[in-house]
């Protein structure tokens, strides 16, 4: 993957390096709410999903990628594709720190792994699921074009599920990022 550059975001691949920023992100219960069981992740457990993370970048070409604000150069989080859920379906997912939650940067990095996902790695379909109590996540799947398709499972957990075609993005995309 080469890195990929938004108005406020530079957006890469994870390394060890990382985990103490993301660790502290996957600590806060509030950033976690509506994550699974909305337990907060412990060092260990957050250093055995980052070495997930890199594990899949390195086989796959594509994973959650690091996210971080230029202005400040910190690590806020992630966006990025994954496979979801023991599926053949690929999932867009984000999670930023709670210090910049309310900012539009979530969009900004979900619609730029998007428009990777569809122009670079020509994905034909895309999917997104959320707690559905999370209306931020929500908010950020309808603003990048995703659309509602059903109520379903994944992670042990209820959730609601959104989607979008390659064809319905071509339809609707209107400048790159990548």
């Amino acid at each position: 993957m080469v890195e990929i550059e938004t108005d406020r975001l530079q957006i890469r691949p994870f390394t060890l390096i990382d985990l103490d920023a993301l660790a502290a992100t996957w600590g806060d219960p509030e950033v976690m709410r509506y994550i699974g069981s909305g337990q907060t992740r412990s060092r260990s457990e957050t250093k055995a999903s980052l070495e997930r993370i890199i594990e899949h970048q390195e086989q796959d070409g594509f994973s959650l990628w690091a996210v971080d604000h230029k202005a400040d150069g910190k690590l806020l989080g992630f966006c990025g594709l994954k496979s979801l859920d023991d599926t053949a379906e690929i999932e867009i997912g984000w999670r930023l720190a709670k210090a910049y939650w309310g900012r539009g940067l979530a969009t900004e990095g979900a619609k730029a792994s998007l428009e990777y996902g569809f122009e670079v790695l020509e994905m034909n379909r895309i999917v997104a699921v959320a707690n559905p109590a999370n209306a931020a996540s929500r908010r950020v799947m309808e603003k990048i074009g995703l659309q509602y398709e059903k109520e379903a499972r994944y992670y042990n957990t209820d959730c609601v599920y959104y989607a979008l075609n390659r064809d319905q993005w071509n339809a609707s995309s209107n400048g790159s990022t990548c």
